[in-house]
Formats: structure tokens, sequence, C-alpha cells
């Protein structure tokens, strides 16, 4: 449990991250209450941290599956999308009932674009784990994070 030590003590940069990853968020697919539920399955670790040189903060992206189905419900709940039931259709393959059960019943033809968003989660969370390490390195506070995470 060493890992949530050090996340824990990297808050203020976490938040300042945040604020300046925006833009990015912006930019992607993804709503920033989309992006959220990412956050929510992704767990950064230290690869390397006995060297901080070679250290490097990365992203464990092996949960963000579990939060695909949820991410589609806020896509399809999205204000963007027309705002309620007989709101405009052409949003984000937003079917309506119909397509919530052919989705349910493995018929729906989401499950490619579900695998496209998760490969962009993940990558987008990567970059994420970059502007972090970069900064706490600009902060000085690298070399003490990584002598967090190996005890």
């Amino acid at each position: 449990m060493s890992d949530s030590d050090w996340t824990d003590r990297i808050a203020g940069e976490r938040m300042a991250v945040d604020q300046r990853f925006n833009e990015q968020v912006k930019a992607s697919s993804f709503s920033s209450q989309q992006w959220g539920l990412v956050m929510t399955a992704v767990e950064f670790e230290i690869e390397n941290p006995d060297d901080p040189d070679a250290a490097r903060i990365v992203a464990d992206t092996s949960k963000l599956s579990s939060v695909m189905p949820e991410m589609e419900r806020v896509a399809n709940q999205s204000p963007m999308g027309g705002g309620g039931p007989g709101g405009d259709s052409g949003g984000s393959g937003g079917g309506g009932l119909l397509s919530g059960v052919k989705d349910a019943l493995g018929l729906g033809g989401s499950g490619g674009g579900n695998k496209q968003q998760e490969e962009e989660a993940a990558r987008l969370a990567q970059e994420y784990a970059e502007k972090l390490q970069e900064k706490l390195e600009s902060n000085g506070r690298w070399d003490a994070v990584c002598k967090q995470a190996r005890s």
C-alpha cells in the first residue's frame, strides 16, 4: 500500500495538473464528467522508484473497462444530445430505449466505440501521468516522492 502513501501526499500537484489538463480533456471526446470517471478507474504507480533519474509515473489503466458502461450512460444523458425524451437523436449515437436494449443484449454497435474510447482514455491518463511527473520534478519533490514510493 506504499503507492497510496505517495499519491496521498501530492494532492496539491494533482490539483495544479488537473487545472492545466482541462484543455486536453476539452479537446478529447470526453466530457468533464466522463473524465472524472476515467480518473476513478486509473491508479498511478512509479516504475523504478529506486532510481529517480530512471523512474517514471505510469497510469495503470487495467480497470478502465469497468467504468465504460457508466461513461456511455453519461454520454447518453448529456445535454448536448438534446436532453430529455424525444430530444435530438443525432447526438453521440443516442438511440434511446432501443439502443439500451440492444446494448444490454450485446447487439449494439458500440462495442468498437467503447474500445476506441477506452484506448483514448488510457492514452490521456498516461499523458496526465507525464504532466504530473513534470510538475513534481519542477517543484523539486520528485526525489522525495520516489523515496516514499520505495518504502
